[in-house]
């Protein structure tokens, strides 16, 4: 069994996310003490504990739901009364705060063609890790694609055995035709990611849809992917183009709007009117 720092540690390596949380307060009789620490995984699984019981089963479920939200929590416990819904009799009370530990924001661009080697480029500017999928010989590499913090020289529908999917990943389909897309989407769309984006036309993207219904893919599973991707810039060059794919998840990401922040006061006050 690792430490509990060690287990921290490969969580920040692989890439995965979990939750810390730690007693930082108690009153009266209780079974541990400020400063003990647990780490929970998404399946519950732990690290460390912090009393045992039905707390300690309590703070998994609440740190498991922090995962998901992404945001910390201060749990406050009773020890008193179960009958009154209180998870233990010792008689003192127990602070704990739920702190999720969330992996650096992930781009995984697929495809190394022009405009994803654009994006990988782009994408490490902004502070993203990033990873590359092709499944060419020699593309999903520092060659083609330098930059990036990992390469996968594999088909699409292979991606999910070899990466860790998590609630901050950004899902980018820069392929070669539709084709591949129809292939290997089904196997992502499964995935935790917080935004798939597939790139081309919305007549390519219509095709596409019509062939992955007739598979069976229903219409709300396909309502996930953004495609065409991006915000509308008119872009043409692969680097207009894989800024238009970074707007868009950096507004995703931070729950933008993606309207033009210009003040209209001044325009709206000099504007000629009839």
């Amino acid at each position: 069994m690792p430490s509990l720092y060690q287990a921290l540690s490969s969580l920040e390596r692989s890439g995965e996310s979990g939750a810390l949380a730690t007693i930082v307060r108690t009153r009266g009789s209780v079974p541990r003490h400020a400063g003990c620490k647990m780490l929970i995984y998404p399946d519950g699984g732990i690290v460390g504990t912090v009393g045992g019981g039905e707390m300690e089963s309590r703070v998994i479920a609440e740190a498991q739901a922090a995962i998901v939200a992404g945001e910390t929590r201060m749990m406050h416990y009773a020890l008193v009364d179960p009958g009154a819904g209180d998870p233990g009799v010792c008689g003192g009370e127990v602070e704990i705060f739920i702190e999720p530990v969330v992996h650096t924001p992930t781009v995984l661009v697929v495809g190394a063609g022009h405009v994803g080697r654009a994006v990988v480029h782009l994408a490490k500017w902004l502070g993203f890790r990033v990873v590359v999928a092709d499944d060419r010989p020699g593309y999903a590499g520092e060659e083609q694609a330098p930059g990036a913090d990992g390469y996968l020289p594999v088909p699409i529908a292979d991606i999910p055995r070899q990466f860790n999917f998590g609630h901050n990943t950004f899902v980018v389909l820069t392929t070669r035709n539709m084709g591949l897309d129809v292939a290997g989407l089904p196997a992502l769309l499964d995935a935790p990611a917080a935004y798939i984006g597939v790139i081309g036309s919305r007549r390519r993207w219509a095709k596409a849809v019509e062939m992955l219904e007739a598979a069976g893919m229903p219409r709300e599973t396909l309502a996930r992917v953004h495609s065409p991707m991006g915000l509308e810039l008119n872009a043409e060059t692969p680097e207009e183009i894989a800024l238009s794919i970074m707007a868009e998840i950096v507004m995703v990401r931070n729950r933008g709007t993606g309207e033009a922040m210009r003040w209209k006061g001044v325009a709206e006050e000099v504007a000629p009117r009839a």
